[in-house]
């Protein structure tokens, strides 16, 4: 007797497929929202700079999104394989699944899913995912605690500590290095927004060349975990490696435009610097100003009495002063008698 939809009431829940990492996405729904603020600005542009505040926009959320959200990514190297293969220990049930491996910058996710998926009075769909900030011996008994399909235990257990490949060190590092890197890229296109805002466009650029760096620095740091000695993961007849995947080439993506960019912003802010302020509307502060205070309204009854005053102040401080000199001529004329 069930509950509903095949559930029965006193026991745990059936398992639910993984969809997305909730770090990934809080990431995209807070860009989403700057996104939709600043969109909400632009009606109040006007002239032909409303387009170039849009790009503008666009452009330096995609690249903020991208370096953010590559942290909490799992497909920076991916592999996958569809063989036939022993399901459960102690079990003779041979399954048809496609078993997958997905490398991010926090760890692993190892993925079996059937083809069909409900095979052996089975939903086979699973996705599980060991993390580097962990103990990776301490996840891997708790899976075998779990009893998880002998495809994810056969995986998960080349990268103990234990294993004759030695996977955990060299991914582990690689991994934590280019999150470093990569958080170091986003607080320089921090910082090159703010001075995009301000009268120095040049040194906007250099931070732009700088994020550009940094984001190779990053995938320099992840491409080490080919550094080690080659270990084929086998299920069934089959084996796969890893290679690179989304992740790393969106990287690449993103850094070369960020390189464009940071290049284009430096070369114009030498050759036409005054071109470039007016563009990014800074630096005009001052100039309206001057051209502002050769108009203005005078008071003429203010300025009349004023005036009146002046003169007779000065008129009385050239009567002293004349009457100071007569007076020193004067007695000068005395001594000399």
């Amino acid at each position: 007797m069930t509950f509903y939809d095949g559930i029965y009431p006193f026991y745990p829940l059936q398992r639910s497929s993984f969809i997305i990492d909730i770090s990934l996405l809080v990431v995209i729904l807070v860009f989403s929202v700057l996104a939709v603020s600043f969109l909400l600005i632009l009606p109040g542009i006007r002239g032909k700079s409303r387009l170039f505040w849009m790009f503008r926009i666009i452009t330096s959320l995609f690249i903020g999104i991208v370096l953010v959200g590559l942290n909490f990514t799992g497909d920076w190297a991916e592999a996958s394989v569809k063989a036939n293969t022993s399901y459960k220990s102690f079990s003779n049930a041979v399954v048809s699944a496609e078993v997958g491996l997905h490398v991010g910058l926090y760890g692993i996710n190892i993925t079996l899913r059937g083809s069909p998926v409900s095979q052996i009075n089975e939903t086979i769909d699973y996705n599980e995912i060991f993390r580097w900030s962990g103990d990776m011996d301490d996840q891997y008994t708790d899976a075998l605690e779990r009893g998880l399909p002998n495809p994810i235990l056969y995986i998960a257990e080349k990268f103990t500590r234990n294993s004759a490949c030695g996977l955990i060190y060299q991914y582990r590092y690689s991994g934590r290095f280019a999150s470093a890197n990569m958080w170091t890229a986003f607080l320089c296109w921090l910082v090159a927004n703010i001075l995009f805002s301000m009268p120095v466009i040049i040194y906007a650029g250099y931070m732009m060349i700088l994020t550009a760096a940094f984001i190779f620095f990053s995938m320099a740091s992840f491409s080490t975990i080919y550094n080690t000695a080659p270990c084929d993961f086998t299920i069934g007849a089959d084996s796969f490696r890893a290679s690179y995947s989304h992740s790393f080439w969106l990287a690449l993506a993103t850094g070369l435009l960020c390189a464009v960019i940071g290049l284009m912003v430096a070369l114009l802010g030498c050759l036409f610097p005054a071109k470039m302020r007016e563009a990014f509307s800074v630096g005009t502060d001052s100039e309206d100003e001057e051209c502002c205070t050769g108009e203005g309204y005078l008071n003429k009854g203010f300025l009349e009495g004023v005036i009146c005053e002046d003169i007779q102040q000065t008129g009385k401080r050239k009567e002293s002063q004349q009457i100071a000199t007569i007076t020193v001529g004067f007695m000068a004329r005395r001594n000399t008698i």
